[in-house]
């Protein structure tokens, strides 16, 4: 599909980046990631959320999106927007899915060049993701990441840095199960190795009491 947005593709008119992460999954990244985003747009700032969890994305799921569609102008890929005022930009593989049952099975090389290309060509689909999209002037980018440490967010961190992206720095998201907490720690772990900054843990669900047991 065709538009003709305006304004210039990549992450020059990019302000702050915050990466969300996580050491497990199911712990509700994907919904803080979105609250977030939603968070800032509603005090008015241009918010972007980039869902680069190319094997299960979710922010087009929690943000109600599912059926929406990105559209392609001359100067790159058009995300979607959530809200009518378009201060909160979405873009997720999950928008070039047929449906919401499909799996997306690839290996390391492919993922890597999704988060930078977000075309379907392989070795090509990762500079795009972040590069050629029009992300116009936004005040943050909150990028969507998958569980662990893998090459999703090497490939993005390194992008960033090497493009003198501003990057404030990564958020952890766990549960207060102990075998979470620990996974706290290879994340903390692993963004000082490349040198990320971490802005802080959030424990979710820690106020979540067993209906059955009450611990």
């Amino acid at each position: 599909m065709q538009s003709n947005g305006s304004g210039a593709a990549g992450l020059g008119g990019v302000k702050h980046v915050v990466i969300i992460l996580s050491g497990k999954g199911g712990v509700g990244k994907s919904t803080v990631a979105a609250q977030v985003a939603l968070t800032l747009a509603s005090m008015g700032k241009k918010t972007g959320l980039l869902d680069v969890d190319l094997c299960g994305p979710s922010a087009v799921r929690v943000l109600g999106l599912e059926g929406k569609e990105v559209m392609q102008s001359s100067q790159g890929w058009v995300p979607v927007y959530a809200d009518a005022s378009q201060n909160l930009a979405v873009l997720s593989i999950a928008f070039l899915l047929k449906s919401t049952e499909d799996a997306v099975v690839w290996r390391g090389p492919k993922k890597n060049s999704m988060i930078k290309q977000y075309c379907p060509l392989p070795r090509a689909f990762a500079v795009r993701f972040l590069q050629d999209v029009m992300w116009g002037e936004l005040d943050y980018l909150i990028i969507d990441t998958p569980p662990g440490t893998s090459d999703e967010q090497i490939s993005t961190i390194e992008f960033l840095k090497a493009s003198g992206v501003n990057l404030d720095g990564g958020l952890i998201v766990t549960t207060p199960q102990a075998v979470s907490v620990a996974d706290v720690r290879k994340e903390i772990s692993f963004c000082r190795k490349l040198e990320v900054p971490v802005l802080g843990v959030v424990e979710n669900m820690s106020g979540f009491v067993c209906p059955c047991c009450e611990e």
